[in-house]
């Protein structure tokens, strides 16, 4: 049997509390993700953190992370947190752990699976509190497991297609979390000055 110390939750705890900062007025501006709205990037977050916690389930599930502004559901307010915390809940189960889960067609160990939505909810965190001018406190443990997850990327075609953007220079000496920013393609300093 699988098991981990990892826990979700303090991170998942910290992107709600983002959530709740998001006002109406914020929802049309831009993110650090390319293309991608504020209302966009809430319907992501609506759609992954379903996704990753029925993976944690082993329930089959149809749908998958989206990013449409114009299908962001209308109650995402109360939706977000809510799923937050239950996919946090999820992956506190030993059974999570287990064999594999799938997320949108892609099937890997479930210990793996978990990560991939930890690093959904660590870096889209960031992305909606910098495009909300709110500050971020990301979960140490959460990024130090992020960081040895996507690795140096030194090699991108080693990597799936799409998964993250062009890796961004952050000096070697940056705080961990500018490190990992960049290695998922986002400058650290987007948005600043």
């Amino acid at each position: 049997m699988q098991t981990t110390t990892l826990d979700l939750g303090p991170q998942t705890a910290e992107t709600a509390r983002i959530v709740a900062g998001v006002r109406d007025h914020h929802l049309c501006d831009p993110t650090p993700c390319e293309g991608m709205s504020v209302a966009a990037l809430l319907d992501h977050l609506v759609g992954l953190t379903l996704a990753f916690r029925f993976a944690a389930e082993k329930t089959a599930f149809d749908g998958g992370p989206s990013a449409d502004a114009a299908h962001l559901a209308p109650d995402w307010r109360t939706r977000l947190p809510v799923q937050l915390d239950a996919l946090a809940a999820a992956w506190r189960e030993p059974a999570a752990w287990e064999g594999e889960a799938e997320v949108a067609g892609v099937r890997m160990p479930a210990a793996a699976m978990a990560l991939v939505a930890l690093n959904e909810v660590l870096i889209h965190g960031w992305d909606l509190a910098v495009a909300t001018g709110q500050a971020y406190r990301p979960d140490e443990a959460s990024v130090e497991a992020c960081l040895d997850m996507v690795g140096d990327r030194s090699d991108p075609t080693a990597e799936p297609e799409g998964l993250f953007g062009p890796v961004v220079s952050v000096p070697d000496d940056a705080p961990v979390f500018d490190r990992l920013l960049g290695r998922t393609g986002r400058d650290p300093g987007w948005g600043a000055g």
